[in-house]
């Protein structure tokens, strides 16, 4: 990895990560709210151990993908392009297209699977989830942002190294396989980290209610994990944010 090139994305991208992180800060007080025993610490304590831990996981993943991303021509073309002051209008332009359908497509897809699903699930989870409500720029700076760099830069980006090395010779041009199977279980990984938020928002834990938020939540992440692979890291986060647009503005139309 050439740490003097990568120094510059690597802290831009960090901060924007950590102001993702930041602005979960009232959400997490929103869940404490909704549990019935008392709290072991101040709130704030609480928050600010969150806010620490998910960023060292930020930094982490971070690294990886630096590392592994340009092992497996993984691309920010956006970033870099800024942060060596080269034309970042040429090198955003072909990703604008791609994150505008991928996002729309994404935030419908996700909308018609909540309505499919919503009568099978408990009606603890969906009260809880009426009263966790995120703000509009945590779904953007966090959703957009954070999650895309946990996921798609770093944890994609190394299981497409893995998969190659286990399954390829060395020097061998990367296989569509490989790709594929990142994007898969990255969008699956993606969807059960969020088990813990559905598990605290209700007490009955039933097989629709699991489906709902793993294949819920991957489903996104096939299509952000493609316009990656395809397009470029940033195309991910804008489609990613486009899919939240999406949805809140179906919330207020209905």
């Amino acid at each position: 990895m050439d740490i003097k090139r990568n120094l510059k994305p690597g802290i831009l991208l960090f901060t924007l990560g950590v102001l993702g992180i930041v602005s979960l800060m009232p959400v997490i007080a929103q869940l404490i709210s909704l549990q019935s025993e008392p709290l072991p610490m101040p709130l704030i304590a609480i928050q600010l151990i969150s806010t620490v831990q998910s960023s060292v996981l930020l930094l982490i993943m971070l690294v990886l993908g630096f590392i592994f991303s340009q092992k497996v021509d993984l691309k920010a073309p956006v970033i870099f392009a800024f942060v060596e002051s080269k034309n970042v209008l040429s090198a955003l332009k072909p990703q604008l297209k791609p994150s505008i359908i991928g996002g729309v497509a994404g935030g419908v897809l996700i909308l018609l699977f909540y309505a499919l699903m919503h009568p099978y699930l408990p009606a603890e989870f969906l009260s809880s989830a009426e009263q966790l409500v995120l703000p509009w720029y945590s779904k953007l700076l966090y959703g957009g942002i954070t999650e895309e760099l946990l996921l798609r830069w770093g944890l994609m980006s190394f299981i497409v190294w893995l998969s190659y090395r286990f399954t390829q010779p060395k020097g061998a041009d990367i296989g569509t396989h490989n790709y594929v199977l990142a994007i898969i279980l990255s969008a699956l990984i993606f969807g059960i980290a969020h088990l813990p938020v559905a598990f605290a928002l209700s007490s009955e834990i039933t097989v629709p209610l699991i489906s709902y938020i793993i294949l819920g939540n991957a489903g996104f992440g096939f299509i952000a994990g493609f316009l990656f692979w395809k397009k470029g890291l940033e195309c991910a986060i804008l489609a990613h944010m486009v899919a939240h647009l999406t949805m809140i503005m179906a919330t207020v139309l209905m």
